[in-house]
C-alpha cells in the first residue's frame, strides 16, 4: 500500500480522500481549520495532527486548498511539506491557483528534490462525490504517469495538458466558461419566468438541444428552487474569476465578456452571496430585474 497525506479536507478534499483510501493507498489526512477527517476515518484513513504528522512517512502529498497563499503555506510554511517530507515525495496540487503561482512553486520543488503536478479539477462537489472529476495536468511527463493510480480514483477525464502551470492555465479557462454559463442560464430562467413560462418545462427542451450543457444539467435545479447550498461557492469562483482576468491582461489577451462575469461575481459577492454555490448568481440577475432574491 502506498502511503498518502492529503491535506484540505473540505467540500473537495474529503470525498476524494476518501476514494483514494477505498482505492487501497493508506491516506492520512490534515485540514487546518477545523477537524473534518471524520468521513476519511470512517473509511479506513487516519487523522493527521499536522502537515508534519501527515506527510512524515508519505510517498505522495495530495492538496487541496483553496487559493494560492493556502498552498504556499502549505508547501513552504514552517513544518510544511518541503520541510517535512521526504525528498523524492511527489507532490499533488489538486488546488485552484495562479498558474505563475504554480510555476515558482515547482521550481523551489526541483530544487529541494521533491516533484510537484498541477493537477486543478473540475465537476464540484457531485463530481468530488462520485469520482468523476475532469483533472487538467501540468508537470514532467513521468510524475505524471506515476500519479495516474490517485487521478484514476478521483476523476474520469484525465489529461496531461503541458509543463508546470499548464494546468492551471487550463482550469482557468474552465471557470470562465463554467461562469459565463451559469450567468446567461441564470438570465435565461429570470426571462422565461418573467414571461410565465414554465421554467422546468423549458428547461427541459433546452437542455436537448444545443443550449443543453453540464451546467445547465446540474444547476438548473438549484435555480429553479431558489436553493443554494454550496458545492462551489461564488468566493472561490470570484477568485477564480481574478485569475482569469489577471492572467489574460499578463498575456495581451481581451476577454470582455470574462470580465463582465467577473464584475457579476464580485456584484453577487458585495452583495453577501459569497457563502453561496455559484448557482446564485441568479440573486444577481433578480436584484438587477428588480425582483425576489429569496433563497429557498
Amino acid at each position: 500500500m502506498t502511503n498518502l497525506a492529503f491535506v484540505g479536507l473540505g467540500i473537495m478534499g474529503s470525498p476524494m480522500a476518501v476514494h483514494l483510501q477505498k482505492a487501497g493507498f493508506r491516506v492520512a489526512g490534515f485540514n487546518k481549520l477545523h477537524d473534518r477527517s471524520g468521513p476519511l476515518v470512517e473509511a479506513g484513513g487516519r487523522r493527521a495532527e499536522s502537515i508534519a504528522d501527515a506527510v512524515a512517512d508519505a510517498e505522495i502529498v495530495a492538496i487541496m486548498v483553496p487559493d494560492s497563499p493556502d498552498v504556499q503555506d502549505v508547501l513552504l510554511g514552517a513544518g510544511g511539506v518541503f520541510e517535512s517530507a521526504k525528498p523524492g515525495t511527489l507532490v499533488i496540487d489538486f488546488s485552484s491557483i495562479r498558474p505563475d503561482v504554480t510555476a515558482q512553486l515547482a521550481t523551489i520543488a526541483r530544487e529541494k528534490g521533491f516533484r510537484l503536478l498541477d493537477a486543478p479539477v473540475s465537476g464540484g462537489e457531485a463530481g468530488a462525490k462520485s469520482a468523476a472529476l475532469s483533472v487538467m495536468v501540468g508537470g514532467a511527463a513521468d510524475d505524471f504517469a506515476a500519479a495516474q493510480p490517485v487521478f484514476d480514483a478521483v476523476g474520469r477525464t484525465i489529461v496531461h495538458v503541458g509543463g508546470n502551470g499548464a494546468g492551471q492555465t487550463v482550469k482557468a479557462a474552465n471557470q470562465l466558461i463554467v461562469g459565463t454559463h451559469i450567468q446567461v442560464l441564470a438570465e435565461a430562467l429570470v426571462f422565461l419566468e418573467a414571461y410565465g413560462v414554465d421554467p422546468a418545462a423549458a428547461l427541459d427542451v433546452l437542455g436537448g438541444g444545443l443550449a443543453g450543457s453540464k451546467v445547465l444539467e446540474q444547476k438548473r435545479d438549484n435555480m429553479l428552487n431558489r436553493s443554494f447550498a454550496p458545492g462551489f461557492r461564488i468566493d472561490l469562483h470570484h477568485k477564480d474569476m481574478g485569475i482569469v482576468t489577471a492572467a489574460a491582461r499578463e498575456a495581451g489577451v481581451v476577454l470582455p465578456v470574462g470580465a463582465i462575469v467577473a464584475q457579476l461575481m464580485a456584484s453577487a459577492r458585495a452583495n453577501g452571496d459569497g457563502g453561496l454555490d455559484h448557482s446564485a448568481l441568479v440573486r444577481g440577475v433578480e436584484r438587477l430585474a428588480g425582483r425576489s432574491t429569496e433563497e429557498g
